[in-house]
């Protein structure tokens, strides 16, 4: 065993002085004035005026998944439809989002025709369901732009001036847009005015 040359005294920092336990007691009045000073905030509990136990509001939903329903683009059985364009927005003012989905059949060819479709939940199940079809794949249009914006959709589709452009290279571009009113999706474009 090897004895160390320091004599066996005690180091002089291993016994607290005066000014440690001031220090402390500093420190302690700090955290815990400092503590005083932020509070977190008021509880906003409001009991009802009838008397009767509130009950909960329903919990916000979300906008309903396009691969949760079957679209009725026909692909013919050689190509599977794809989701190349979606958004999501309050069109109908329920307080409960919709899915609009630009889809088209998976095809390495050409420029695919896009149809666009509105999706919602239904009230009863919750579960997504088509509740309109906005562009039909049989008018061969193709979607670039999609959004939706102040409650209506808009787009921006590409066509064709005659059945004669070939399909890879269509040649008329239009911005169009979709509002919900008496019951049905009403199309216009953004030069039309809208008086109220």
């Amino acid at each position: 065993m090897q004895h160390s040359d320091v004599p066996d005294l005690a180091l002089p920092h291993a016994f607290p002085r005066p000014v440690h336990w001031l220090a402390t007691a500093v420190a302690i009045a700090c955290v815990t004035a400092l503590s005083s000073l932020v509070q977190p905030g008021h509880a906003k509990a409001v009991q009802p005026e009838d008397g009767k136990a509130a009950t909960a509001a329903p919990a916000e939903r979300t906008a309903p998944d396009p691969s949760a329903v079957r679209l009725p683009l026909d692909c013919g059985g050689v190509a599977d439809p794809v989701v190349a364009r979606q958004t999501a927005g309050d069109l109908d003012g329920d307080g409960s989002p919709e899915t609009v989905a630009a889809v088209h059949c998976d095809s390495a060819m050409g420029t695919p025709p896009d149809a666009v479709y509105v999706l919602t939940r239904a009230a009863d199940t919750g579960r997504p369901r088509l509740v309109a079809t906005l562009v039909g794949a049989e008018e061969r249009r193709t979607v670039t732009g999609l959004a939706v914006r102040d409650g209506q959709v808009e787009a921006t589709v590409l066509g064709y001036s005659s059945a004669d452009v070939p399909s890879c290279c269509p040649d008329v571009e239009e911005d169009v847009n979709w509002r919900w009113a008496d019951g049905a999706f009403h199309r216009g474009s953004p030069d039309d005015t809208e008086q109220v």
